[in-house]
């Protein structure tokens, strides 16, 4: 199950807030202290030496005594640790107060000395506990946070020391306590706050308990040096570290002979010069932090690297610029060295928090605290050691401060460059990330999933051309791909190729170099790598995920390495994938582009492609359901869809009724406005309608949907009995339908009442016609959907109410959200890819689920045209529907087809080129035909009321000069929705059966419905998990494509075996040759009824049979079938109609209760 990342915890927990207060306390007081101690030391020593042996004083302990603090940090709790540290640095404040109001310097800064030890001792557990207060995925975050706040109280700090000396001007030695107490008290208060806050850290147990005291702290460096030499990664890591240290304290001694000398401003200047500086450093680790997300991204180190180089020499730059007979802050050089002071400090945090990250998330917990103290004795001999070249290059070579700033930034020079060719790789994809990170919103799932050691095997589906460098940017470890060979012989990727180390494969280079290529993905997972391959071989043309490839399979034979399922979300339609048959040619639809990427749990020891695929395809199923939840409601896309098209035909019926899209939706403002005033309560939720499919059907509709009503559908196919049971389930008070309607077939309401619309259109006012074109023509279309209160509606709230056809018993009311809805058209116009030039033909009724959905809603919010009629058996009236408006869709089901293959003419169907058929099965031959005649192949569906209703759908095959991709399977109802996916299991065990097994088949995806209406329990029976239980038998193969065998409630158990009554229906079909009359009505229909010795027995009801029934037995027997699968020549029964719904599906129920009556006459 996928999480989003809202739910990774937060790095924000009570010990990280106490750890980081209790940091920020620290460091705040421990420049402080040295910052007040300098100047006054200043007066006795000189400015310089006092800068330097203030420097050495507070760092020198850090090379004696870091060895002893890892011992610590490893041997005890870390907790125990910190909270000694800080008593002791109350104890310190208090004799620093003491020295300043009696003493001498050589005390003072014996005080500060003792200070740095606390420090010293101080350091290793706390970065230490960092790991241990949160996952591998927080670690730059948090050391980012560290970072900006240390810094933050470095500059605060180092301000409050230059300011209170400022402001008390303490003479050493004076006795003079009245000049000494703020600092005093300053300095005690903030370290007996530290103290405070340090109580609130919770760390694990000592990593180290049984490790053995050493007296001689020096006996402790040459081990933790040994362990950094060990791993070479670790050793230029604490280098690399030090490396910043050095620079940081170099520049930090700098500073005040900067701003004295050469700009010429007072002490409090320097702190705030000095402040910018540790402030850019701040910011810096905080943005090192964001750009590396939930991962350690070292790549940003270079970049750090390069930035220290050009904000130094531009610090150099303002130094020598500056005009001494001007006013400082009126010249370009202050304003230069502000802004050069603050790059450099955010340069070097971008350097520094990535380095810090990875030594802890690299070294091995027990001796964590033991390499960390390791890498503090790096950097502290690199600070005294830049204390000695800061004294030699400004007092014995008389270096300007300015110079010294140029000579920092050239040293770095060689430093970028190693690192630049030490990782040319993490390099590159961090410029990489910068180029997505551009152009994307880039948001990564579960990144956890990938191991932090060990190999692992990626696997993603295939959408654009930018899929490997999203995948790459969005890994927390380096990620080789393997990738089509042909892209790694371009000139320009050739190189970067190589950088990347990439695997190129081609499966036209022959067996030599397929297995070479597998070989070499196959070692990089023994050696511990992580590799990415896109299974499906090409990228998808049609947006359905294509079959795996077998290869991916011989890459993990002997490696053990799990296998990460990941799935990219929303590139499907951007100018770098396949959609509408063009690439690079498409204008992008927005800027930057939303793309989200999850990983899945791991899969280990897979046995076949298949089976990751389907594991992809139910990471997707989750990923889309998420998003369903945050993408505009129906109501809203339906204003926008309005708006783009509002001079363009959006709706016809065959009464000649046509609407534009403006004047469709200013005519639904309208007649919303006349609803609410003169019929609808302002409570009244939800409302009833008895309406054709028709450009007045889409107009209510619509204007409940404005006005955040639910809609219901009623059926008008249903006797008034179960009509009015429909009505009271629903709790409707008003119905909506047109008296000319009603006409045709009365009905008496009971508990509400008929609204025709031809009464409200009398009325419609001027005012709400005016306020309707308002709204379509002249509001924005965002003004216009918060004025309605469109962007209040919860996705998950309802928005229809469908009750089910009642084939298998009384009908129940489906609640489907805007959600459910709103997903459901935004996957088929994924996978149709609708123009402005398509028409869909619009028969089925809205009561039913698919005509509500895919006729109705699917005009409504996208490009596509409806053109409605309102009796689906009118062949000749929906030849020329589809002639006369050149329509290009059609959906159906084959109980119609029948009759348009029969009465239409190939003219009346020439611009059709997709038939979609549900409701019932599609026979091969039918198709077949239909195709003969009009050259069209009808395909085939799947859907439920309860799945919004399209799970599943054949779409065209792609065929082009290189490639070719399946998209459908006749026989089969097509392969997942995107977004959707499909398990079949064990209708007792619920036990996952696989591919190609058959089973009771189960959808999950955000189509699946919100639940019935008022029968939590029903709905509990139904849907577990997420899946629905559609109760339909069927087997998924290893392309994706489902076939249905059955209904549960078309199976019967005789003599303990289940036998399918489908599976003999379409048997006796061909063999008696009734595929249905001149109307294309059904002929044929097995059901069973109860009996005394088997369980049930079956039944055959037929309007005519073409042969007897013993030949109809024994040809049935010829084709294979168990004796238990032959019905009794006593068993067949003719009947003058096989019941069927309004819909044109077989009426089960009806079936059933016409068999066991006839059976009981039979008895009689």
């Amino acid at each position: 199950m996928i999480t989003s990342q809202e739910e990774i915890p937060s790095v924000w927990t009570t010990s990280f807030v106490g750890l980081v207060l209790t940091q920020f306390l620290g460091a705040f007081n421990d420049n402080m202290i040295r910052w007040l101690a300098v100047p006054i030391a200043q007066e006795v020593i000189g400015p310089e030496m006092a800068i330097v042996v203030g420097s050495l004083c507070l760092t020198f302990p850090f090379l004696i005594l870091t060895p002893t603090a890892g011992w610590l940090a490893d041997r005890f709790r870390k907790r125990d640790v910190i909270i000694a540290c800080k008593v002791a640095e109350v104890a310190l404040m208090v004799l620093a107060g003491i020295a300043i109001l009696y003493v001498n310097t050589v005390f003072l800064f014996s005080v500060v000395c003792l200070i740095g030890a606390h420090s010293a001792l101080f350091g290793p557990s706390k970065f230490g506990a960092i790991p241990e207060m949160m996952p591998t995925e927080n670690l730059s975050r948090g050391n980012g946070i560290m970072g900006m706040v240390s810094i933050i109280a470095v500059g605060l700090g180092t301000i409050a020391g230059f300011s209170l000396y400022d402001a008390t001007h303490p003479v050493l030695g004076a006795g003079d306590w009245a000049t000494v107490w703020p600092s005093a008290l300053a300095l005690v208060g903030v370290a007996i706050s530290g103290l405070a806050t340090s109580f609130l850290i919770q760390t694990q147990a000592a990593a180290d308990p049984e490790r053995r005291v050493t007296i001689n702290p020096l006996t402790e460096v040459v081990p933790s040096l040994k362990l950094l030499w060990d791993d070479r990664r670790l050793l230029r890591t604490a280098l690399g570290i030090a490396f910043f240290y050095f620079l940081a304290s170099l520049a930090q001694q700098n500073i005040d002979p900067f701003v004295n000398q050469e700009l010429g401003l007072s002490k409090t200047d320097v702190g705030l010069l000095l402040g910018l500086l540790i402030a850019g450093v701040g910011i810096g680790s905080v943005v090192a932090g964001y750009i590396s997300e939930d991962k350690v991204e070292l790549g940003i180190v270079p970049m750090g690297a390069i930035g220290i180089v050009v904000s130094s020499l531009l610090v150099f730059l303002s130094g020598i610029l500056v005009d001494v007979e001007l006013p400082i802050k009126e010249q370009w050089a202050y304003w230069g060295a502000c802004g050069g002071l603050f790059l450099l400090g955010a340069s070097a945090g971008l350097y520094n928090v990535p380095l810090e990250a990875y030594l802890q998330f690299r070294s091995p917990v027990k001796s964590r605290g033991t390499i960390l103290a390791g890498s503090y004795f790096l950097s502290f001999s690199l600070i005294v050691i830049s204390a000695g070249i800061f004294y030699l290059l400004s007092v014995v070579i008389n270096f300007a401060p300015s110079t010294i700033f140029m000579l920092a930034g050239l040293i770095t020079v060689p430093v970028a460059i190693y690192i630049i060719m030490l990782m040319p790789d993490l390099t590159f994809r961090f410029l990489l990330w910068i180029f997505t990170h551009t152009l994307y919103r880039l948001r990564v799932h579960n990144r956890y999933h990938i191991p932090d050691h060990g190999p692992a095997l990626i696997v993603c589906n295939h959408i654009s051309f930018v899929d490997g460098i999203l995948m790459c940017v969005s890994s927390s470890r380096f990620v080789r791909f393997v990738i089509y060979a042909d892209f790694t012989e371009m000139p320009l990727l050739r190189r970067l190729a190589v950088i990347m180390r990439v695997i190129p494969i081609r499966s036209t280079d022959g067996p030599k170099a397929l297995i070479k290529s597998i070989n070499i993905a196959r070692d990089a997972l023994k050696d511990g790598e992580v590799v990415c391959i896109f299974a499906e071989g090409q990228l998808t043309r049609t947006g359905q995920m294509q079959p795996f490839q077998r290869g991916m399979m011989k890459i993990l034979q002997g490696t053990n390495a799990p296998v990460i399922p990941a799935y990219l979300y929303g590139l499907w339609g951007s100018i770098f994938s396949w959609r509408g048959g063009k690439i690079f040619k498409k204008w992008p639809r927005k800027w930057p582009y939303e793309v989200d990427l999850y990983f899945g749990e791991p899969i280990h020891n897979p046995k076949d492609a298949a089976e990751v695929r389907q594991e992809v395809e139910r990471l997707g199923a989750e990923a889309v359901a998420m998003h369903a939840k945050k993408k505009p409601i129906p109501a809203r896309q339906f204003i926008r869809q309005c708006k783009s098209a509002k001079s363009r035909v959006k709706v016809v019926d065959s009464t000649k009724q046509s609407l534009t899209g403006g004047k469709l939706l200013a005519g639904a403002l309208a007649l919303r406005r006349a609803l609410s005033r003169e019929v609808l309560g302002k409570d009244e939720q939800r409302v009833g309608l008895l309406l054709p499919p028709s450009v007045g059907g889409c107009v209510a509709n619509m204007a409940l949907a404005l006005d955040r009503r639910v809609a219901v559908n009623l059926n008008y196919t249903l006797s008034e009995e179960v009509l009015n049971v429909c009505v009271k389930k629903a709790g409707l008070t008003h119905v909506l339908t047109s008296r000319k309607f009603l006409e045709k077939k009365p009905y008496n309401l009971e508990g509400a009442e008929w609204v025709f619309l031809e009464d409200i259109k009398e009325k419609v006012t001027a005012a709400d016609k005016a306020a309707g074109a308002f709204g379509a023509y002249v509001m924005p279309a965002s003004a216009l959907e918060r004025s309605l209160g469109l962007h209040r509606v919860d996705p998950d709230d309802m928005l229809t109410i469908i009750f089910t056809s009642g084939s298998t018993g009384d009908p129940k009311g489906v609640v489907l959200s805007h959600a459910n809805v709103g997903s459901n058209v935004e996957a088929v116009d994924e996978l149709l890819n609708l123009q402005d030039a398509d028409g869909l033909l619009g028969v089925l009724p809205f009561f039913h689920s698919f005509g509500y959905t895919a006729c109705m809603w699917l005009p409504m919010c996208y490009k596509v045209r409806g053109v409605y009629h309102f009796n689906p058996l009118d062949a000749m009236v929906v030849g020329r529907l589809c002639q006369e408006n050149k329509l290009t869709i059609m959906m159906s089901t084959p109980t119609f087809l029948k009759m348009y293959l029969r009465r239409c003419q190939k003219e009346h169907f020439e611009t059709i080129d997709l038939i979609v058929t549900g409701a019932e099965k599609l026979p091969v031959d039918l198709a077949e035909q239909f195709k003969d005649k009009f050259g069209i192949l009808p395909t085939e569906g799947y859907g439920t009321t309860e799945l919004s209703p399209v799970a599943a759908v054949n779409i065209p095959d792609h065929r082009s000069q290189d490639v070719y991709q399946q998209g459908t399977k006749l026989g089969t109802v097509g392969r997942p929705l995107p977004g959707v996916t499909a398990k079949v299991v064990n209708p007792d065990t619920f036990e996952d059966l696989g591919l190609d097994h058959e089973g009771l088949l189960l959808i999950k995806g955000p189509n699946v419905m919100t639940g019935y209406l008022d029968e939590a329990e029903k709905t509990a029976e139904v849907v577990k998990d997420g899946w629905y239980i559609t109760g339909d038998f069927a087997k998924v193969d290893s392309d994706g494509f489902v076939t249905i065998t059955g209904r549960q409630s078309r199976f019967s158990k005789i003599g303990g075996e289940m036998v399918p009554h489908l599976r003999i229906e379409q048997e006796l079909v061909k063999i008696c040759e009734c595929d249905g009359d001149d109307d294309g009505e059904i002929t044929l229909a097995v059901t069973a009824v109860p009996d005394a010795s088997r369980g049930e027995k079956l039944i055959v009801l037929y309007t005519k049979l073409n042969k007897p029934a013993d030949e109809v037995i024994k040809q049935l027997a010829e084709t294979g079938f168990p004796k238990l699968w032959l019905p009794a020549s006593n068993c067949f029964i003719h009947v003058e109609q096989i019941p069927i719904l309004g819909t044109g599906k077989l009426d089960l129920k009806g079936v059933k209760d016409l068999a066991l009556s006839a059976t009981a006459i039979h008895a009689s």
